[in-house]
């Protein structure tokens, strides 16, 4: 773990925000009092390392607020983006004793953590729970297939669309407020994060930002401040043949 993380202060879980679609989503009141007894919380700020491909997890977490980066390395040093931690996201995996990809804080990032050997040992008597992260895993295979196409395929506007539409669904279904319509988010990441996350210059990343305002496809107040007039119309920009549903 990274020297300067910081342990937060313990969150109830019935005030949890990310609850409803959190690993816990489906546990009983006696399941999550036995959760509350190996969790507790770290944050790290923008920047930090949370873990290190090939280190040893001796902990499971979900994202309670912020967003983390998934990163591989190559053996000549370079590195790839391979995927966002966005609000209930899971990180590390029962059953496995290494870290697959280093995980980095991109904004200030808390995090929920159990610890591990109690969380497989619960996850194995515990049916909701095994049905629950089955399902995150699903998705998130749905989210990497996602991610292979908007890296290979698509044009420079259609991938900040499909960004922008990915992180306007998961806030608006974080609030649980309609992901149709229109959608007002403020938008986590910087526009270089973005570029390194789509494999696009800054420039290019600024440039279709601008594109997307001056056609009325969004609304900024400010870099971060996003509104959405039209959901649908976001959705025709991302070239998808279907509502992404993946990400709601």
């Amino acid at each position: 773990m990274a020297l300067q993380e910081n342990v937060r202060t313990h969150i109830d879980c019935g005030d949890c925000p990310i609850r409803h679609r959190a690993v816990c989503a489906r546990c009983e009141s006696d399941e999550l009092k036995l959760l509350e007894e190996m969790k507790y919380y770290r944050t790290y700020e923008a920047g930090q390392t949370v873990i290190w491909s090939g280190d040893k997890m001796d902990f499971v977490a979900s994202v309670v607020e912020g967003i983390a980066t998934l990163t591989q390395t190559m053996e000549d040093g370079r590195t790839q983006m391979v995927g966002l931690l966005l609000p209930s996201d899971f990180v590390g995996r029962p059953g496995r004793d290494q870290a697959a990809y280093d995980v980095t804080a991109t904004t200030r990032l808390t995090m929920c953590c159990f610890r591990k050997k109690p969380f497989e040992d619960m996850m194995m008597n515990t049916p909701h729970i095994g049905q629950r992260l089955l399902e995150m895993t699903l998705d998130e295979l749905d989210a990497a297939r996602e991610w292979m196409l908007l890296l290979g395929r698509k044009t420079a506007r259609e991938k900040i669309a499909s960004l922008l539409a990915i992180i306007a669904r998961r806030d608006a279904t974080l609030k649980l407020s309609n992901s149709r319509g229109q959608v007002v988010f403020d938008l986590p990441l910087t526009r270089e994060a973005m570029a390194d996350y789509l494999g696009l210059t800054l420039e290019t990343v600024s440039r279709q930002i601008s594109a997307l305002k001056r056609d009325g496809v969004i609304e900024l107040e400010g870099k971060r401040h996003v509104t959405v007039p039209d959901m649908e119309r976001l959705l025709d920009e991302t070239g998808d043949d279907t509502d992404g549903g993946v990400f709601a």
